[in-house]
Formats: structure tokens, sequence, C-alpha cells
């Protein structure tokens, strides 16, 4: 005779299970936030029930903490591991920055939203994980490169290189965090990884040029 199965505990394919979970956890943080967001609508989106979650992941925070370390991390690491090939050349870096940052946006529309409700505002409740995980891998590794850059005098030494660094995110994270208001405003504007990357370099490479390097 079979061993009735627990509740809450899945059946099938319990990977594709956990992953739907954390679809559905993206979709809706990004939608209204993390802390509107019930494990029961969560699981409910998913296929599933509450106490599936709680088989998974043990309780909410986890929920948040596996979705930063399995979905989000990864994407900006990334970034980290392709901005390495040009430490030396800061155009080449801004080049890497922006335009891999754009793409791994337009492939992940659910970040841009979730980047400014838990991020960027104050109280969000992913900032604390990505100040210390990101944080040092990311921003702070790139302004170490302008700071190179500028005692090498390959990089205006006028810029603030922490500075530069968060021009770079608004730059490229505001067009896609605001499309839908931008789209409105300005109806005829690109808002493709193509445009938006061509935009931004054109608009950065010459204020990024050292006064030394003529």
């Amino acid at each position: 005779m079979a061993r009735p199965r627990s509740p809450g505990r899945p059946s099938g394919d319990a990977q594709a299970q956990r992953e739907r979970l954390l679809d559905a956890a993206l979709a809706s943080f990004a939608e209204v936030g993390i802390s509107a967001s019930s494990l029961r609508t969560i699981a409910e989106q998913a296929g599933g029930t509450p106490a599936l979650v709680n088989y998974y992941f043990g309780s909410k925070q986890k929920l948040v903490e596996a979705l930063f370390e399995e979905r989000l991390q990864p994407l900006f690491s990334q970034v980290a591991v392709e901005l390495q090939q040009a430490a030396g050349n800061p155009l080449q870096l801004i080049t890497i920055m922006v335009s891999n940052l754009n793409r791994v946006l337009i492939q992940n529309p659910a970040l841009p939203p979730l980047w400014v409700r838990e991020i960027l505002c104050e109280g969000g409740q992913l900032r604390d994980l990505w100040v210390r995980r990101i944080g040092p891998i990311l921003p702070a590794r790139l302004a170490q490169y302008f700071t190179a850059a500028q005692k090498q005098g390959a990089l205006n030494p006028d810029l603030n290189p922490g500075l530069l660094v968060v021009s770079l995110f608004g730059m490229v994270m505001l067009p896609h965090a605001a499309a839908s208001l931008l789209k409105g405003v300005f109806p005829d504007v690109g808002l493709d990884e193509a445009a938006l990357t061509k935009h931004t370099l054109a608009l950065l490479e010459r204020g990024l040029e050292s006064p030394h390097a003529h």
C-alpha cells in the first residue's frame, strides 16, 4: 500500500514546481511589491498552495532570499564578470556595462519595476541584499576601475568615479523603469536594446575623454 503524501508535500516534477513558485513570486513582487504579495497569491499563480511555498522555502523571507540569489544575483554577477575584460579601458568598460545591462533588462522585464520598488526606494526589502552582495562586485569594482583609469590619464579627472557609476545605472535603468511614461510623452522614441545602448554611449563618449588625450 502506497504511503499517503503529507499535506503540502509536492508531487510530480519538484524542481519545475519550485521554479514556477519563483516565477510567480518575481511577477508578484514586481507588480505590487514584496510586502503586498501574499504567499497564497503566489502559490495560486504557480498552481499550488501556501503549504507548498513553505515546503520549498520555509517562509516568505526565505523565498525572497532564494529569489534574489537564484534569479537576480546571477544577472548582475555576469555583468561584473564581463567588465573584467576591459579593466584598463574606460570607454570599453562603459560600453560593456551599458550594453550588457540593457540586454539583461530587456530579457527580464520584471527587473526594472522590482529595482524601483525594492532596491531604489527607501525601505525596499531587496536593498540590503543588493548592497551586500552586488555592491562590492559591480558598482564598487566599476568605480575602482574608473579610479585606476584616472590615475593612468585615460579618464577625465574631474569625474567622480562613484557618481559616474550612479549616472550609468540611472541612464540605463530609468528608460526601462519608465518605459510606459516615456512612450506617452515621446511616442516615437526607440526603447529597444540597440537604440538605448547607442543613445547612452553617444551621450557619454565625448565626456569620458581625458583633457590630455589629444
